[in-house]
């Protein structure tokens, strides 16, 4: 659901209007940003810029992005191309394997890094600053206001969560005796050295920086690649980092294209990649660089109904939630909802269809989908409408009185029913599971007896990141959770399929590539690897002879 929903004690008493006041200020209060969000238009447009051992630099090439609201061109992005990436990789192979830190080699980076956190997570709290991230986050990725400002809170949290000496927690050691005296093995999270980060459209702000941070906390040299329509959000945070403290040589910043990018990757060597992003290129991120990756790819996530209905009016809008914030653009959003049949004698899909009318254009609670057209969402619906017992729900039709690209997506929320059990047919899986980045869902029904059916769906996907079993019965709950994958399972009557904050692991599970974000055990994880040091100082038995050959 909403990030707004985790977050709102601490925000809803700020409204958007509260926070226009310091726009005016912005210019003068943020000595870092270089832009302006409600300023940049065709006619005023923003320049990014490439970062690269320790100078931002322009090239000659410039990718214009246009407006995804009326499309205008907006925003030139500085891209290097192929002939470009030498600087790239030259700075990638000046970090050792050892990494920039780690137990043994300057440790007060940890300490360094701890302080940044701390400065960086107070600055995002502070409301001129938020509200320029925020702004910022819709101009490229339109969201509700809430949701962007969301993002931001979320992030700031996860810095002040790393404040102080929590970075160099994360380091730390563990000690086993030996065999005989003088004897230790000790167990230590060691960097990688040189890395990479690469990073979708969807969240500008939150994932790019989570990774970010880890990849540093952990002693690594980070490579960044932030899609190129809104990579423009951690330009401006690279800059804010830099003010708090962040040597501006410990990043490298490129803007490229796919094909690029995936050169540097060959010829720098980074001895890691994390990508998010679709499970298309992580599969071939995956071959190309021999498997040193881990990747939070593509989810098709799912939510069930248990047979215990109550709370119908909260259920139905974690639901709308879920499916339809951001305008479904979510690696985590609900993609499939299994409602048992008590569920459909209630006034759910009634209240789904209420509240997914509420949305609208004009706050952004419904706007444009930025990697999939139109044409091609609606042409989905219709192959799936061809599916005996299949019906549209609501939804449906294009956006009306609309200005969005043709090159994007705009559609209503959308939700097609297809039977259990049609769904399960050879010929008709892959189409019903084929993930719709965009405000589109699959809805089914089961009975009692059904269960094993909705089981035997979910065993078939290959997307296994978040999912929502709904229900206060412990045994329901024990029988669905124990027979799924799913690296994020929310439980219980508040389940959702949404949320990503920072005080849980987000991330797939089932696949060892898969990576995890925003807490320690996801740092860990991705962004080091184990080394044992066994130390072994004597003394030598006082009666110690040479022994035979063995």
């Amino acid at each position: 659901m909403s990030l707004f929903r985790l977050c709102r004690s601490n925000i809803s008493r700020k409204t958007p209007s509260d926070y226009l006041r310091f726009s005016s200020r912005l210019a003068h209060s943020l000595g870092f940003a270089s832009v302006k969000a409600e300023e940049i238009s065709g006619s005023q447009p923003a320049e990014v810029h490439n970062l690269v051992q320790g100078e931002w630099i322009k090239s000659a090439n410039w990718n214009t992005i246009v407006d995804p609201l009326n499309g205008e061109s907006f925003i030139k992005v500085s891209e290097v191309d192929e002939s470009g990436i030498k600087p790239f990789v030259e700075s990638l192979s000046k970090c050792p394997k050892h990494g920039m830190h780690n137990p043994f080699k300057s440790p007060e980076r940890y300490l360094l890094y701890g302080d940044i956190s701390s400065k960086a997570g107070h600055m995002l709290s502070l409301p001129e600053v938020s509200d320029f991230f925020a702004k910022l986050i819709q101009r490229v990725a339109p969201k509700s206001y809430q949701q962007a400002l969301g993002e931001v809170y979320v992030t700031g949290k996860f810095l002040e969560n790393f404040s102080g000496d929590q970075v160099r927690f994360l380091a730390r050691s563990f000690g086993v005796p030996g065999n005989h005296l003088g004897q230790q093995s000790h167990g230590f999270r060691w960097p990688y050295g040189p890395v990479a980060v690469i990073t979708p459209f969807n969240f500008p702000l939150e994932i790019p920086l989570l990774q970010l941070m880890g990849a540093l906390y952990m002693g690594n040299k980070p490579v960044l690649k932030v899609d190129s329509k809104v990579c423009i959000v951690m330009e401006q945070m690279l800059r804010l980092l830099h003010d708090c403290g962040m040597p501006i040589d410990d990043v490298d910043f490129i803007n490229s294209d796919g094909k690029t990018m995936n050169k540097l990757l060959l010829e720098g060597k980074p001895r890691m990649t994390l990508f998010t992003g679709s499970s298309r290129v992580a599969d071939k991120l995956a071959y190309d660089l021999n498997g040193r990756i881990k990747l939070e790819d593509a989810g098709f996530d799912w939510k069930i109904l248990g047979p215990d209905v109550q709370e119908v009016d909260y259920v139905s809008w974690v639901c709308d939630q879920d499916a339809y914030a951001c305008s479904g653009q979510k690696c985590s959003a609900q993609s499939m909802l299994f409602m048992h049949e008590n569920w459909s004698k209630t006034s759910l899909l009634s209240q789904l269809t209420d509240l997914a009318a509420r949305r609208k254009l004009e706050d952004l609670t419904i706007g444009p989908v930025l990697t999939v057209t139109t044409e091609a969402m609606l042409d989905h619906m219709k192959k799936l409408l061809q599916i005996p017992g299949s019906k549209l729900l609501f939804g449906g039709e294009e956006l009306k009185n609309h200005s969005i690209p043709s090159v994007y997506g705009a559609i209503k929320p959308t939700a097609v029913f297809v039977p259990i059990e049609e769904i399960l047919k050879g010929e008709n899986y892959e189409l019903v599971t084929k993930e719709i980045f965009g405000p589109f869902q699959i809805i089914t029904e089961y009975k009692d007896n059904q269960l094993q059916l909705v089981l035997d769906a979910l065993e078939k996907m290959h997307a296994h990141l978040t999912a929502a079993v709904v229900s206060s019965d412990p045994l329901f709950i024990q029988e669905v959770v124990g027979k799924t994958v799913n690296g994020t399972t929310y439980a219980g009557l508040r389940a959702r399929t949404t949320g990503a904050p920072q005080n849980h692991w987000f991330g797939p599970a089932g696949d060892p590539r898969g990576a995890g974000i925003g807490t320690p055990e996801a740092i860990k994880l991705v962004w080091s690897c184990h080394r044992e040091v066994i130390y072994d100082f004597g003394p030598v038995p006082q009666q110690w002879k040479l022994p035979p050959s063995t």
